[in-house]
C-alpha cells in the first residue's frame, strides 16, 4: 500500500487518525492511573502495616479497603494532632507511675485507670473523642503497629469490667497500655511483665 496516496482531507482518514490518537491517549492515561494505584497501595501498606491486611479481610477487595484507609487519613488530617508539651509529658508520667503502683493491691482498678489515661492522652494529643473502634482507627494513621495491642488491652479491660479477666491477663493489659503510653508520650522504655508488680494475693 502506498501511504503517499492518503488524502488527509478525506473524512475517513481524519476519523482514523483521531481514533488512533485517542487510543494512544487512553493507553497513556491507563498506564498513569495504574502506576498511581500501585503507588497508593505501596504507601498505604507502608503506613498501616497489619491494618492494611485487616482492612482487606474486612472489606473483601483492595479498592474498598484502600478507600476506607484513605478515609482514616483524611479524617485524622483534619484533627490538630500534636506531640505533648514537656509539662504534659511530665504530668502524665507521674500519673502513670501512680496508676502502675496501684496494680499491686487493685489490679482491675489499675487497668481501668490505665485505659482511661490512654483515652485522656489521645484527647490531649488532639485525637477526637469517640467510641473505641473509632479511636483505634484514628490512631492507626500514626501508630499502626500499636493498634492491635491496643485492641487486645481494651478487650481485657472490657472483660475485667465483667470480672472475667485473670490477674495475669490484667498484667498483660498493663504492659500493652504502657507500650501505647510510651509511644504517645515519646518515652523510650522496654517494658516486660517483670516491670509490672504482681497483685497482692486475694
Amino acid at each position: 500500500m502506498n501511504f503517499t496516496t492518503f488524502n488527509m482531507s478525506d473524512p475517513a482518514v481524519i476519523i482514523g487518525v483521531c481514533v488512533v490518537v485517542l487510543l494512544i491517549a487512553l493507553a497513556v492515561v491507563f498506564v498513569i492511573v495504574q502506576r498511581r494505584h500501585r503507588r497508593t497501595t505501596e504507601e498505604l501498606r507502608a503506613r498501616f502495616g497489619p491494618e492494611y491486611d485487616l482492612a482487606l479481610r474486612e472489606h473483601g477487595s483492595r479498592r474498598k479497603a484502600e478507600a476506607k484507609l484513605l478515609e482514616r487519613v483524611h479524617r485524622v488530617k483534619h484533627m490538630e494532632v500534636h506531640q505533648l508539651t514537656l509539662a504534659e509529658r511530665s504530668r502524665y508520667a507521674t500519673e502513670w507511675e501512680s496508676v502502675q503502683s496501684r496494680f499491686i493491691d487493685h489490679p482491675r482498678g489499675a487497668v481501668t485507670e490505665a485505659d482511661e489515661m490512654i483515652n485522656s492522652l489521645l484527647h490531649t494529643c488532639g485525637y477526637a473523642v469517640g467510641a473505641f473502634d473509632q479511636r483505634a482507627s484514628d490512631i492507626s494513621v500514626h501508630h499502626a503497629r500499636l493498634v492491635e495491642p491496643y485492641r487486645r488491652a481494651n478487650a481485657i479491660t472490657v472483660r475485667a469490667g465483667k470480672n472475667e479477666a485473670t490477674t495475669e491477663e490484667l498484667r498483660t493489659a498493663m504492659i500493652l497500655y504502657r507500650a501505647l503510653f510510651d509511644e504517645l508520650t515519646q518515652t523510650t522504655t522496654d517494658v516486660t511483665k517483670a516491670d509490672i508488680p504482681r497483685a497482692a494475693a486475694a
